[in-house]
């Protein structure tokens, strides 16, 4: 990795809001190259990765609370999150007999077939977004990102 290269152009008020803000910058453009995998399918990146947790469990339902739980970025209307899906006829919910205060959600035939259409172009995708890092580049951005969010995540959170 070669040595931070200082910009006349642009002044950071800590070397910590430049590492923020450059992190911010590389999310924009590596979402903006996702959009073009999910926006054509009519879902969004957090309604994808709804569908990838509810996949990971299937054929078993999952409380509304997990999901929130587990998702990558919070999504703060959850419930209409979910009713876009279940509109879509992506996933389905149910409420158990012996508690109707809990909704279970779980991934439906579409909802599968979805993610495996989508399966090759994101692969594709995240290929394009950082295939120019070696491996150990890779490893290396993982293991600091973690390191970074450490101590702002919850303790049983899966991202941990």
């Amino acid at each position: 990795m070669g040595a931070r290269k200082d910009s006349a152009q642009v002044k950071f008020d800590s070397l910590e809001q430049e590492v923020f803000l450059n992190l911010w910058r590389t999310y924009d453009r590596l979402r903006s190259m996702e959009d073009e995998v999910f926006g054509p399918r009519g879902i969004t990146s957090q309604q994808y990765n709804v569908l990838r947790l509810l996949a990971a469990h299937h054929p078993e339902a999952v409380p509304t609370l997990t999901i929130a739980d587990r998702m990558i970025s919070k999504a703060p209307d959850i419930t209409r999150m979910l009713d876009k899906l279940e509109a879509a006829s992506f996933i389905q919910r149910t409420r158990p007999q012996e508690n109707r205060r809990m909704v279970l959600i779980s991934i439906t035939a579409s909802g599968l077939a979805l993610l495996g259409e989508i399966a090759e172009p994101l692969q594709q995708c995240h290929a394009k977004q950082l295939g120019h890092l070696d491996k150990l580049e890779l490893e290396q951005m993982v293991l600091l990102l973690q390191r970074a969010r450490k101590p702002h995540e919850q303790t049983k959170n899966p991202w941990s």
